[in-house]
């Protein structure tokens, strides 16, 4: 991305703030740049999102500052890589080092999926650069959440949890993608949890940065998983972004002015800063392109986009791959292409209205999952028993 052209856009329009969305351009410098120029950025220098940008760099700084994570090795030789897979055993994980858009990391449940796996990225260069160190570690066992929080380089202040669905079939079957769907709050992360990942994760992380000489500004997405055999979180990976599809359940829920609230962090004055939630649940299903996170085609129309928000005042669709056409139709550009979403008095409610807006909108080429939510249903049920 160039970054003058981005200081220039700015200046002539005099931008009080800049968020950086993707994680490219913040792996690239952006915010460098643009802090530089002294235009306020919400966003982490190059040298802090190497938390995201690159596994091995986030896995060391675990180590120094005893962050609870999955046990692990990262390794260039891939013989060296299948030996310690070998001595492991399945199922384990293996994880591209640098940026995949999401599609990095493979679950093995067998040794020969490692393997393949391990081949796929040190031999085939199958995400180039990204995929020259691979991360290789301990399959946790437990249920996986998303946790957020906002960081001035000083202070972190916890955003809502969320809980996405990565696979792209019913019932989390088949391929990693950058996630089919989200609500928040999860169910699973107590009041007690949040306090726990916060002193124990996101804190040591945010101290560690700063003793680095890497201050973080900007939104730390933990992936975290609550391991089932202690009931304790850890630290499966970070994102140094507001994610897709969670982002979308998050706005829909927060009631102060964003603008205000990342302003602060700007200034390192998130100390000063409280945040105000609905108490509502908030569900997102993304509908994507047909043969999405493989091959997909583009170009096909979309319709009745406008007649689906209206099914409700809880329902907006935010846009993640459109395009307009010559004639003014809306057309599918990407992968994931929309984020249905709704609030509602609970999951039930929430999924309602967003299965109700999907049915209205017209694409025969694209596809969403069916299930969104059911874990947050399955742990209603459990704790109404």
């Amino acid at each position: 991305m160039n970054s003058d052209a981005v200081i220039s856009f700015c200046r002539n329009w005099g931008v009080g703030l800049v968020v950086v969305g993707p994680e490219a351009p913040l792996v690239a410098g952006l915010a460098n740049e643009l802090v530089k120029a002294g235009i306020p950025t919400f966003g982490p220098s190059s040298e802090a999102a190497a938390l995201e940008g690159s596994k091995d760099f986030m896995k060391k700084l675990c180590d120094k500052y005893h962050i609870p994570t999955a046990k692990y090795q990262s390794f260039t030789d891939p013989s060296d890589a299948k030996k310690y897979v070998e001595e492991q055993g399945a199922p384990i994980v293996v994880k591209a080092d640098g940026l995949a858009a999401g599609k990095g990391v493979v679950v093995a449940m067998t040794l020969e999926k490692a393997f393949e796996a391990i081949d796929s990225m040190l031999v085939e260069g199958s995400f180039g650069s990204a995929g020259s160190r691979v991360i290789v570690e301990e399959y946790l066992e437990g249920e996986e959440v998303s946790f957020f929080a906002l960081v001035d380089g000083e202070t972190a202040l916890p955003l809502e949890s969320a809980q996405d669905h990565k696979r792209v079939g019913d019932g989390d079957v088949g391929p990693n993608t950058g996630g089919m769907g989200a609500y928040s709050p999860a169910p699973i992360v107590t009041e007690k949890l949040k306090c726990k990942v916060m002193e124990s994760i996101i804190v040591p992380t945010v101290k560690g940065m700063a003793t680095e000489g890497c201050k973080f500004v900007g939104v730390l997405y933990a992936g975290i998983m609550i391991e089932k055999k202690s009931g304790l979180p850890k630290l499966i990976e970070y994102n140094v972004r507001f994610g897709d599809p969670e982002c979308q359940v998050l706005m829909m829920r927060l009631q102060s002015d964003l603008a205000q609230v990342l302003l602060a962090a700007c200034r390192g004055e998130l100390g000063s800063v409280s945040l105000t939630w609905s108490p509502e649940l908030a569900t997102v299903v993304v509908m994507a392109s047909e043969g999405y996170p493989g091959v997909y085609k583009k170009g096909t129309v979309i319709k009745n986009i406008d007649e689906a928000e209206q099914v409700s005042p809880a329902v907006k669709i935010f846009h993640a791959g459109t395009a307009l056409d010559r004639d003014g139709n809306f057309v599918a550009a990407g992968g994931r292409v929309l984020g249905v979403t709704a609030k509602g008095k609970d999951i039930e409610e929430a999924r309602a209205k967003a299965y109700d807006a999907l049915d209205v909108v017209d694409w025969p080429e694209g596809f969403f999952r069916h299930d969104i939510g059911w874990r947050a249903q399955k742990y209603r049920r459990m704790v109404a028993h």
